[in-house]
């Protein structure tokens, strides 16, 4: 893991560099890109980000919970 700023750190494929997963400093979880995953996943969305910096042709239409900024 890679410390990408003063509040998380993030994990990179060892072959192409893409960005696979961070860790907040402050929490137990790992977040992980979901597009680097094969289908069928069965995983579902239980938090949306930066939501206020949303574009307006996203409408949220779900009950995740929603954090304007992180």
């Amino acid at each position: 893991m890679y410390k990408s700023s003063d509040f998380a750190k993030r994990g990179f494929c060892k072959f192409c560099g893409s960005n696979l997963f961070y860790r907040m400093n402050d929490e137990e979880g790992v977040g992980i890109a979901a597009g680097c995953l094969d289908n069928p996943t069965d995983i579902h969305i239980n938090k949306l980000i930066f939501v206020k910096d949303k574009g307006d042709y996203y409408e949220i239409s779900d009950d995740a919970e929603q954090i304007g900024r992180y």
